[in-house]
């Protein structure tokens, strides 16, 4: 049988090699509209809040309503009209009568009630309390136990998904809708019933996607809304949670929308999957309708949705490559692990080295740029396509670098702004943009490592190494509860004399598993950076540059192109040369 029209789905992800990756993919679940599609009011432009559609629909009455006076839902007169509906809507036809018969006047008479995936058994009761704000703990303790829910008839019956998802940019497609997400500095209001909807809104408010955004969690579903609006005014965006009946539920959030203010958005979380009850919502000026349980990724790609630019330019996916210490080699792996996704796999990509004195992308790549990367911070409101083309230099024909100055003549005091504007537009003009992150700890340093899509942190397998990557990890971790923990990489693995902690004991104390290990190889390294090349362009069959295109393919979550061509050869010349003449100079 087909899935029925807002069936929810089962969307599996495949699962990645723990041994690389050090994570396993889990579930989403979104609800599904008759077409397939996310229930959402992006498809369709919704009425304001409040106000129905100029035309009612086929199962509704005309509208005899008084200007201002919310809309009512009306059942169809007979069962031929019933009929029609559901037809017209592309409903099954088989479904006569009322279109909500199916569901009970009463949820707690015929189900017995259910708890969160993964939560303990309920020993109270939840009561609204208006506007008293919650602190969700680590672990929170169910009070109330919300009734289930069975499908509809005709349906088949839904999966029951865990209370979280944590494991976030799995997959290109995914990790793409999740990268253009960018909400607005506003306050949202967030109402909830279920124990498991309060957990994953606390999460979802911790996201670095939603750090400009102030979010407040608050008990009581539609009626603490109602309660609470009443004598305050409402924030830019309010999710409310019901899991009542249908009709029931229409006619709480007609109330709601006698208090809300003009341009309020409002999110509806309910306990039923149904399309009809989707459409009604829809009339009424609801902005989005999600079905319970939902995750903390779902809220913030929901949240985000409502609040995005149309116009918005293409947004790619930052990479920041860290050392754990000086001397790890992270711009030696930033550099020709960018090389191999220009060349390997074939994606435009831009090195930007933010290490403005002691950078090293354009001695490792044989250029010598006048603009970089210290022109476009020290005019982050003057940047657009035409002035970034001009202050990038191609390396190849998918490459390109924002190369540091490299110089001592200033003091480099830049504002974090600067740097977050700067990366943000860099990352408007490829697919894949890498970040050398230099070695360093400050304001804006942090917040780049928390606001890029991808972390990777370099190490050699020493203590000191071992304690900071060990520092930066948990910091990553904690601040982005919603993301795949930073990838570790393992450098100079093998140096001949020096005493080295095991691989396995490396990853077993931070808690994650090497997503690579590159061998110690001088003489590889040292031709290669003497020469201006990268380690693929030096030895294409070495064990170093299996590593960095296995790397490639990690963080950019893309496989090899089946067929390709030999990489068009970069203009070799004698780098010390170059460097000696523009001293002379």
């Amino acid at each position: 049988m087909s899935r029925p029209p807002g069936a929810a789905a089962n969307h599996i992800l495949d699962d990645f090699d723990d041994d690389a990756l050090g994570f396993d993919a889990l579930d989403e679940f979104a609800p599904l509209d008759a077409s397939g599609s996310a229930l959402s009011s992006r498809h369709g432009a919704p009425a304001p809040f409040g106000q129905g559609a100029p035309a009612p629909h086929a199962h509704a009455q005309p509208d005899a309503r008084a200007p201002g006076q919310p809309l009512r839902f009306t059942a169809p007169p007979d069962a031929a009209a019933a009929h029609r509906a559901q037809g017209a809507a592309g409903l099954d036809p088989e479904l006569d009568g009322d279109p909500y018969s199916h569901i009970p006047a009463d949820p707690l008479e015929d189900h017995a009630p259910i708890a969160p995936a993964g939560a303990p058994a309920a020993s109270g009761g939840l009561h609204a309390s208006g506007a008293a704000t919650l602190n969700v703990p680590a672990h929170p303790e169910p009070a109330h136990s919300p009734p289930a829910y069975s499908p509809p008839a005709h349906t088949a019956p839904a999966h029951n998904p865990p209370a979280f998802n944590p494991v976030g940019e799995l997959v290109a497609s995914a990790s793409q809708r999740l990268a253009d997400v960018s909400v607005p500095r506003i306050t949202i209001h967030i109402f909830a019933e279920r124990q498991d909807t309060l957990a994953a809104a606390d999460r979802a408010g911790q996201d670095r996607r939603l750090s400009r955004a102030t979010t407040q969690i608050r008990v009581g579903g539609i009626e603490g809304a109602i309660e609470t609006y009443a004598s305050e005014p409402t924030p830019p965006l309010i999710i409310v949670e019901c899991l009542a009946p249908p009709m029931e539920l229409l006619a709480q959030v007609d109330r709601l929308a006698e208090v809300c203010d003009m341009g309020t958005k409002v999110v509806v979380i309910a306990g039923v999957n149904d399309i009809m009850l989707y459409r009604e919502l829809m009339r009424r000026g609801v902005s989005e309708y999600m079905v319970a349980p939902v995750q903390p990724l779902q809220l913030i790609e929901a949240i985000g949705g409502l609040f995005s630019d149309p116009s918005r330019p293409f947004t790619g996916r930052s990479i920041a490559f860290v050392g754990a210490r000086g001397g790890s080699g992270s711009s030696a792996v930033a550099h020709n692990t960018a090389y191999a996704l220009s060349e390997k796999i074939g994606a435009n990509t831009v090195i930007v080295d933010y290490d403005l004195p002691f950078g090293t992308a354009g001695l490792d790549f044989n250029q010598d740029p006048i603009h970089g990367v210290a022109d476009a911070l020290g005019q982050p409101d003057r940047l657009d396509a035409t002035l970034l083309d001009r202050m990038m230099v191609r390396c190849s024909e998918r490459l390109s670098l924002f190369a540091a100055p490299a110089s001592l003549d200033g003091d480099w005091d830049v504002s974090p702004d600067a740097f977050e504007e700067v990366t943000s537009r860099i990352r408007t003009t490829a697919p894949f943009v890498v970040l050398d992150l230099p070695h360093l700890w400050s304001g804006w340093m942090r917040r780049t490592l928390i606001s890029a899509d991808e972390v990777v942190v370099v190490a050699t397998p020493d203590l000191a190494a071992l304690r900071n990557a060990k520092n930066m990890v948990d910091l990553v971790r904690q601040s982005r509860p919603n993301d795949a923990p930073p990838r570790l990489v393992l450098n100079q693995v093998g140096m001949p004399g020096r005493p080295e902690i095991p691989a396995r004991d490396f990853g077993a104390a931070l808690g994650i598993h090497p997503a690579m290990i590159i061998p110690f190889d001088a003489k590889l390294f040292g031709q290669a950076a003497n020469n201006g090349q990268m380690v693929l362009e030096a030895n294409a069959k070495s064990k170093a540059a299996e590593a960095f295109v296995t790397l490639a393919q990690i963080v950019s979550n893309r496989e090899l192109p089946q067929l390709g061509g030999p990489a068009a050869p970069r203009a070799k010349g004698s780098l010390f040369g170059k460097l000696f003449s523009r001293k002379k100079g």
